[in-house]
């Protein structure tokens, strides 16, 4: 029989603990970069469902418009709606994209589409 002095270490060295550091750095900076487009894509299908209570297509941009001043977003106007009837409601559909530099020659493209309720 032989006895073991030396218990077996567990656990995580200094270069794994700094590389899961950079890693959860990177991914909280992309995080913190993504988060106001995800706000903005919700002001902009709120604007979208007041809009769609307009009844002509005009009248549809303008309180678009409006909900855009008032919220302070920039991605779209009411000239960018898709403005179509379903039977007897109105239906505001919109579609974006959002560009994040994150390093040198690399960007993040985030594609938000949407339609009133």
């Amino acid at each position: 029989m032989t006895v073991h002095s030396k218990s077996k270490q567990r656990g995580i060295t200094f270069f794994g603990l700094v590389f899961v550091g950079v890693v959860l750095a990177v991914c909280g900076v992309v995080a913190a970069q993504v988060f106001p487009t995800l706000v903005e894509y919700q002001a902009i299908s709120k604007a979208a469902n007041k809009a769609a209570e307009g009844n002509s297509v005009v009248e549809i941009r303008a309180i678009f418009d409006r909900a855009q001043a008032i919220d302070d977003f920039k991605a779209i106007s009411g000239r960018d709606l898709e403005i179509t009837k379903e039977g007897d409601k109105v239906v505001v559909k919109f579609a974006y994209e959002r560009e994040i530099h994150l390093t040198g020659p690399a960007w993040l493209t985030l594609k938000y589409a949407g339609r009133s309720k």
